[in-house]
């Protein structure tokens, strides 16, 4: 005996409408993270670049030039 929407599985015609949105929902997210993680990836959290200035401060503390170096560098980038 076969009953009007009733297909033997507990779930009728709305059952399987709900599975289809469900279907739909759950792979637009998946879409939305993939593409957002990739975006991510490709650069636009980079950090900006460092200034001139910075690099030159970083060369004196590590002590690769001089102070008067430095000075001289520093006027020369202004």
């Amino acid at each position: 005996m076969h009953m009007y929407g009733f297909d033997g599985y507990g779930m009728g015609g709305g059952g399987m409408m709900i599975m289809m949105i469900l279907f739909w929902v759950l792979t637009i997210i998946a879409i939305y993270y993939i593409l957002k993680t990739l975006t991510e990836k490709s650069g636009s959290k980079s950090t900006p670049p460092e200034s001139a200035e910075e690099i030159l401060k970083k060369r004196y503390a590590r002590g690769e030039i001089s102070l008067e170096e430095f000075e001289k560098i520093k006027e020369d980038i202004k």
